[in-house]
């Protein structure tokens, strides 16, 4: 074992507080249909890819929210992945709830047709995995959905499946704050 260096000096962390120390996460505005069939939209920085093969990606959801019964109830919902020009209608979708808001009119962002599920993709991001749910499993205080990927669209923003250098996803610090790769910082 290497010695600590003051370089490296370790100090205890926030056991309540852990996911902080994952952060940064890159955000997504994810597009759900509520229970009544209204297009609603959640902000969410726990996600990820879950199978290639079948393609998957996976959302985490406290089922308190809003959205967590509508995606339950309709087994659909759009990963959208967005850059900083759009942050401050990010930020709104994840302080407002779909209850009391109509999200897509609050924020002035552009409801735009999938090609495989009822759902609507935001037209100003740039890209977008449409998700039939497949699974869900409650873990805790937050319920793990999983979505087969049937479909997916994007700005002509990636070279060889690689997204470009001009292109600033959001990234979440906690705590109301953002970055992006270009280090633009906002807190609200």
């Amino acid at each position: 074992m290497s010695p600590v260096s003051e370089k490296n000096k370790k100090i205890n962390g926030n056991l309540n507080k852990f996911y902080n120390y994952s952060f940064p996460k890159m955000t997504v505005l994810v597009t759900l249909l509520d229970k009544a069939g209204k297009p609603n939209i959640i902000t969410l920085a726990w996600h990820s890819a879950v199978s290639i093969k079948p393609p998957m990606y996976g959302i985490s959801i406290d089922p308190r929210r809003y959205s967590h019964d509508g995606i339950i109830k309709t087994s659909e919902f759009v990963v959208n992945f967005c850059q900083m020009d759009i942050l401050d209608q990010v930020h709104y979708c994840g302080r407002h709830s779909g209850r009391k808001f109509d999200k897509f009119v609050e924020t002035g962002l552009t409801p735009a047709t999938a090609q495989k599920v009822k759902v609507p993709l935001i037209a100003e991001a740039y890209s977008h995995l449409e998700c039939k749910l497949v699974d869900q499993q409650l873990y805790g205080d937050h319920t793990w959905l999983v979505g087969e990927i049937v479909a997916v669209t994007c700005d002509e923003v990636f070279d060889e499946d690689v997204l470009r250098d001009n292109v600033d996803p959001v990234l979440y610090l906690g705590n109301n704050e953002y970055t992006s790769f270009n280090k633009v910082r906002k807190k609200f």
